[in-house]
C-alpha cells in the first residue's frame, strides 16, 4: 500500500472542500470502526463510538456542520479518501512522511507509542523487535506498525484486516505476538477476556493526526485551528482522560 501512496494523491481541487461540507450540512468522516478504544461501533447501540469519534463529533460541531461516519477496513481506507468516498479520516492515521506525499494531514490530536502485545503466559522476555527474528508477529494491514515490523530481516509478518482477528491468534498461540498502539494495548487489559498482556514499547512516539486530500488549504486550516483551540480550553484533554485515563493528546514529556 505505501510504495503505491504517491500514485493516490488527487489533483489540486477546483473549490476548497470547506465551501462544500458547508453548503452541505455534513462531515464525511471515515474510520475504521475495529479499533477500540479509538473507533468502534457500541455492542448496544451499533453506532459509532470510542475516542475519535468523540473527536471527530467535537471537530465537525465547530465546523458548524454534523458528522457522518464511514466505517471501511483500515486497508482500503487511504484509497477511499484518495477516491472522494469520504471528506476526512479520524481513525489514528499516523503522520508519516511517505503518507503525506499524497495527503495532507491536521496538527496531531494524539501522541502514543507502538508496543508489543503478547500472550499472558509467555516466558520469552521480548524487549525490542529484534528480539522477534524467527517468530511470528501479528499487525494491522496497511499499518505503520506493519512497516516497522517488515523493516527488521528475520521478522516472519502476517498482516491482518482488523484487530480482532489479530488478537485472538495471538491467543490461540497462531502467532507469537502483535504490534500495535501503546493505548489500544492499555485499554485492551481492562476490557478483553483474552489472556494477553502489554509487551515492552518497541519505538519512539508516533503522531496521529486527521487526514485530508491535497488541495483544500482552508480545510487544513479550519480543522488545525480547531484542534489547537480544542488543546488550549481542555477539551481534547478531557476526551483522552474519558478514554485513556491520560492526556494522549500532547506530546509525551
Amino acid at each position: 500500500m505505501f510504495g503505491v501512496l504517491a500514485s493516490l494523491a488527487p489533483s489540486a481541487a477546483a473549490a476548497d472542500l470547506l465551501a462544500e461540507l458547508k453548503a452541505r450540512g455534513t462531515l464525511r468522516i471515515a474510520l475504521e470502526g475495529s479499533y477500540p478504544p479509538f473507533n468502534f461501533l457500541h455492542a448496544k447501540t451499533g453506532q459509532p463510538a470510542g475516542y475519535d469519534v468523540d473527536v471527530a463529533r467535537l471537530v465537525a460541531g465547530r465546523l458548524g456542520v454534523r458528522p457522518e461516519f464511514v466505517t471501511t477496513e483500515w486497508a482500503a481506507i487511504l484509497p477511499g479518501l484518495a477516491a472522494g468516498k469520504y471528506d476526512v479520516i479520524v481513525s489514528q492515521v499516523g503522520i508519516t512522511a511517505q503518507r503525506e506525499q499524497a495527503f495532507d494531514f491536521s496538527r496531531p490530536y494524539t501522541y502514543s507509542y507502538p508496543q508489543l502485545i503478547v500472550r499472558r503466559n509467555d516466558r520469552a522476555s521480548y524487549a525490542s523487535l529484534n528480539d522477534l527474528k524467527g517468530r511470528t508477529v501479528g499487525v494491522g494491514q496497511g499499518s505503520v506498525f506493519e512497516q516497522q515490523a517488515r523493516a527488521v530481516p528475520g521478522i516472519v509478518v502476517r498482516s491482518y484486516p482488523a484487530t480482532p482477528e489479530n488478537l485472538q491468534d495471538l491467543a490461540f498461540g497462531r502467532i507469537d505476538a502483535a504490534l500495535n498502539d501503546s493505548l489500544m494495548a492499555a485499554y485492551l487489559l481492562k476490557h478483553s477476556a483474552l489472556p494477553i498482556k502489554a509487551g515492552a514499547r518497541v519505538g519512539a512516539a508516533e503522531r496521529m493526526g486527521i487526514a485530508m486530500r491535497k488541495g483544500n488549504p482552508e480545510l487544513k486550516a479550519a480543522l488545525d485551528r480547531i484542534l489547537l483551540d480544542a488543546g488550549a480550553d481542555g477539551s481534547l484533554k478531557a476526551l483522552s482522560m474519558k478514554w485513556f485515563g491520560m492526556d494522549a493528546s500532547r506530546p509525551p514529556p
